[in-house]
C-alpha cells in the first residue's frame, strides 16, 4: 500500500492509514534500516537523483577515472577543497535523530547505509555499516595510509594559498565534490601522501567502485538479523543497495519504503510512503511509540 506525507502542516500524514500500517508492520520485529542521500538532503547535502538534485548535469565521478587520470584527480582535488567545508558542517537532521532513537529503544537492528557522510554517527546510531565508505577520511592508493580529511584540508590550503579567495560560489555534489571553472583548476596543486609520495584519494567508493568485501559481509551478517528491511531515502538504483531488496524478497522478508519519488524496489514494498525522511520517521516515532512504553 502506498501513502504520502504532505509537505503541510507540522509533518502528519495526509493518510494516516499508511503510516499506521507501516507502524504495524515495524512493532515487535527486528529492523534493519537501508538508507540512502534522501536521509541527507534536510540536512544540506543535495543527491543525484531525487526531488533536491542539483541543476547541473555533471556526471559523478567514476572509480577507474579516478585511479588513472591525474587530471581528473587534480580537478576532484580542486573541488573539493571548496566544497569540503560546506559538506563537513552538515549536521544530522530531524529523520538521522529518530532513526537513531528508533535504535537505541531496540525497534531497528542497525543501519546499512550508503551515505559517505557520517551522519548517522553523528546522531547517535551505533550500529553502522557504511557501503559506500566515508569521506571523513582519505587513504593512499600505494601504501594504505589513512588520514583525517580535515588534516588534509589543511596541506591543501597551504599548498593553494589564495585559491579560497578566487573561487566563486559553487554548487555542493553528494560526493563533497562541487562545481568549479577550468580555469581555476590550472594551477591547483595536489598534495601526496605524506608517507610514501603516493596519491590519495577519499576513502569512498566511487561509481563503477566496488565494495570491500569484509563490508559487503558485515552488511550481510546485520541484514540477517532484520526481519523487516525498512528503505530510508534511497532510489535503489545502485546495486549496491538493491541487492538486500532482491535478497529480503526472495526470503520473504518484508521490505518497507519511505522515499520521494519512485524506487527501483516499490514492486517488493508491503508498504510504501512517499514523503521526506526528515517528516516521516519522527511521525513514525510517534506512532510506535503510543503502543510501546519507550516513549
Amino acid at each position: 500500500m502506498t501513502g504520502r506525507i504532505g509537505p503541510d502542516g507540522p509533518g502528519e500524514p495526509d493518510e494516516p492509514d499508511e503510516l499506521n500500517e507501516l507502524a504495524t508492520l515495524l512493532r515487535g520485529r527486528a529492523v534493519v534500516a537501508l538508507t540512502g542521500a534522501g536521509c541527507s538532503t534536510e540536512s544540506g547535502i543535495p543527491d543525484y537523483r531525487g526531488p533536491s538534485r542539483p541543476p547541473h548535469k555533471r556526471p559523478p565521478i567514476q572509480h577507474h577515472e579516478f585511479v588513472t587520470r591525474h587530471e581528473v584527480r587534480k580537478r576532484y582535488w580542486a573541488r573539493s577543497i571548496l566544497g569540503w567545508p560546506r559538506f563537513s558542517a552538515a549536521r544530522p537532521n530531524l529523520g538521522h535523530l529518530a532513526l537513531a532513537q528508533l535504535e537505541q529503544a531496540g525497534v531497528v537492528a542497525g543501519v546499512i547505509t550508503q551515505n559517505v557522510d557520517g551522519l548517522h554517527q553523528a546522531a547517535g546510531s551505533q550500529r553502522v555499516i557504511e557501503l559506500h565508505g566515508a569521506l571523513a577520511q582519505v587513504r593512499c592508493q600505494r601504501c594504505g595510509a589513512r588520514l583525517e580529511r580535515h588534516a588534509l584540508q589543511q596541506r591543501l590550503l597551504k599548498e593553494n594559498a589564495g585559491f579560497l579567495e578566487r573561487a566563486a560560489e559553487v554548487a555542493l555534489a553528494p560526493d563533497g565534490d562541487a562545481e568549479l571553472p577550468d580555469e581555476l583548476v590550472a594551477d591547483f596543486h595536489v598534495v601526496p601522501c605524506a608517507v610514501c609520495g603516493g596519491e590519495l584519494m577519499p576513502d569512498v567508493v566511487f561509481f563503477g567502485g566496488t565494495v570491500p568485501r569484509p563490508v559487503v559481509d558485515a552488511a550481510w551478517e546485520l541484514f540477517d538479523r532484520g526481519q523487516v528491511l525498512l528503505v530510508l531515502g534511497s532510489s535503489l538504483t545502485v546495486f549496491s543497495g538493491y541487492r538486500f531488496v532482491r535478497r529480503a524478497a526472495e526470503r520473504g522478508v518484508p521490505v518497507a519504503i519511505i522515499n520521494q519519488g519512485p524506487t527501483r524496489g516499490d514492486p517488493h514494498a508491503a508498504v510504501r510512503l512517499d514523503a521526506a525522511i526528515g517528516q516521516a520517521l519522527p511521525s513514525l516515532t510517534r506512532a510506535l511509540s503510543r503502543t510501546s512504553s519507550w516513549a
